[in-house]
């Protein structure tokens, strides 16, 4: 089920035959670098264990295709309570806040642009479709690349979340980026 769409860019919901996909791109160090670890490959069981676990949550998964040829993931949800809190968002206020995820998985992909208009899209998706109000992105500070990709799509950094993600043995700092509607 197509997601949403722009040019060659599709997004669509993440099938369980995606899990080859999945499983090639998080056991290559390159992405691993950057999302997950390379300390921390997954193979076909991992995949299916962490991508598809049987009471999901609110998160939506989707695969990023271009061109007809899958080359990413993303997921988008809703922050509960919990993420509200940690992020310094209240949590009596009647705003949807989206977080997301993502990374292109084909590293002959980077560095084409596909990754800002894969962020506007699913920016302007959110906002559009689900009534956010806010899109949320917690990037590692060292990932220099997809900060200036959010920044070109229109995500402000807020504030540093101090050893917000365990990457590769060591807790990283992260930046709180938003975009407001």
């Amino acid at each position: 089920m197509k997601l949403f769409e722009s040019g060659l860019l599709k997004v669509r919901k993440l099938e369980k035959k995606d899990n080859k996909y999945l499983a090639k791109w998080l056991s290559d160090p390159s992405v691993l670098e950057y999302y997950e670890g390379r300390d921390n490959p997954f193979d076909l069981d991992k995949v299916n264990r962490v991508f598809y676990p049987p009471n999901d949550k609110e998160e939506v998964k989707g695969i990023v295709e271009y061109s007809n040829r899958a080359i990413g993931y993303i997921q988008f949800y809703p922050l509960d309570s919990e993420a509200k809190k940690l992020f310094g968002y209240s949590t009596y206020s009647k705003e949807l806040i989206y977080g997301t995820d993502q990374f292109i998985g084909e590293v002959a992909y980077w560095n084409k642009g596909i990754g800002e208009m894969l962020v506007s899209s699913m920016i302007h998706f959110l906002i559009e479709n689900q009534k956010a109000d806010r899109v949320v992105m917690d990037p590692q500070t060292r990932n220099v690349r997809a900060i200036k990709c959010y920044e070109k799509c229109g995500l402000k950094k807020v504030k540093i979340l101090p050893k917000r993600e365990l990457h590769e043995g060591e807790y990283q700092d992260c930046w709180l980026m938003e975009y407001r509607k």
